[in-house]
Parts: C-alpha cells; structure tokens; sequence
C-alpha cells in the first residue's frame, strides 16, 4: 500500500512510519523537521520537510503523484497551545486550527483525485475533543480544534458514502509523547508511542475497514 503520514518526526507519526516500512508498504513521511525525516528517509521512506500551515500543499500534491495513489492517509501532526482561555491570542488560535482543522481540511481535498478505490483516511484527533469527555484548563484551543476534527470526519463520511472511501477518527487517550508533556508536565502515560502507533496500524489496514464516519475513542487512563 502507499501511505501518507502528517507529523511523522516525531512520536506516534515516526513509529507508525516505520512499522508501514517494516511491513513493506511505500511511505510519505510528512513533518516540519527535514533532520528526524531522514532516519525514516534512510528506512526507506520518502519525505518531504513541509509546513501544514503554508496556504499552498502543491509541494504535497507533487510528492504524492510521485508516491503514486495514495491507499492510507493518516492525519497525524497536531499543535498543542496550553495557555488559560483569556490569555490565548489571536495567533495561538490560528496557529492552533490552522495545523489540526485547516490543514487537514485542505490536505484531504488536494489529495483526493488521487485516492484509491478503497482509500482509507485516518484522523488523530483526542479525547479531549470528544463529547463529555473530561475537559481541563488550557487546553480549550487544542480540545476544541479536535473536536471540529471529529465533526469533519462525519461529514466527509456522509458526503462520500456512495464512494468505497473510508474516512474514521481515532480519539487517542494519553500516551508518552512531546505533547502529552506539553499539556500535563508531570504525568506520565501508560501507553508508548510505539504501543499507540501498532494499534493505529493495525485499524489502518485491517479493523478500520468495518468503519466509516466513526470516532473510535483509545484511551486506558484520564488524561
């Protein structure tokens, strides 16, 4: 299979990135930091050091058509702003929506001529953005931009139905990463970056295939 990955320096995006290289499939890694690309560039990935919050993906666009049809899309790459409400500027909440709604907004419309048949599109959305979940202070940028992910992945669902795509969310729980240290310092997850990244693997090519339009909530613990 071919598949894209957004955020894949780093955490979750990095392992799953080289799990899909293990099994065989053909990758596009996807990150800011050209540096940490390039261990999975050796794996054998292809990369492409790109800011999601640029206004033009056409150097996205060109690496797919080079990839080939795209099989898996997993919006990845998340940006965490842990601030109180009022203290929040009007750049935060941009830089914010920017990377975990807008972008991924963009990135699906500007790849989809180039799905495949049975293309299966992957957000990574929270817990936090899931409705009644536990909420906590400073996040209401990050919890609320998730939950506008949750939202767009239903109406993608619906508006391509009569199509064989399969758009799903994954609301991941806490696991031991960059971010999760950014959002809560001093707590530390039961779940590894690896252990996350085997499971969204195995829903990606497998599991996944029984649900459209889903927010499948992953969590062992609060947060």
């Amino acid at each position: 299979m071919n598949v894209v990955i957004t955020g894949s320096s780093r955490g979750i995006g990095f392992e799953l990135a080289k799990l899909f290289l293990a099994e065989g499939h053909k990758v596009l890694a996807i990150s800011r930091n050209e540096e940490k690309l390039n261990a999975l560039k050796k794996e054998g990935a292809h990369i492409l050091a790109f800011d999601l919050c640029e206004e033009s993906f056409v150097p996205v666009i060109q690496a797919v058509n080079s990839l080939g049809s795209v099989d898996v899309l997993i919006n990845n790459a998340g940006a965490l702003v842990n601030k109180p409400f009022a203290e929040l500027t009007n750049e935060d909440i941009k830089y914010v929506y920017n990377v975990n709604v807008f972008s991924i907004i963009k990135l699906i419309r500007d790849l989809m001529p180039s799905f495949s048949k049975n293309a299966h599109i992957i957000n990574i959305s929270s817990v936090g953005g899931v409705q009644g979940s536990v909420k906590f202070p400073g996040l209401s940028a990050y919890s609320s931009s998730k939950g506008a992910l949750t939202i767009l992945t239903e109406c993608l669902a619906e508006e391509y139905k009569e199509t064989q795509y399969s758009f799903n969310t994954l609301a991941l729980g806490a696991v031991q990463t960059e971010m999760l240290q950014e959002a809560f310092p001093d707590y530390k997850a039961q779940v590894s970056p690896h252990q996350m990244a085997t499971f969204i693997y195995k829903f990606a090519v497998e599991d996944g295939k029984l649900f459209n339009g889903k927010t499948v909530t992953i969590s062992s613990s609060t947060p």
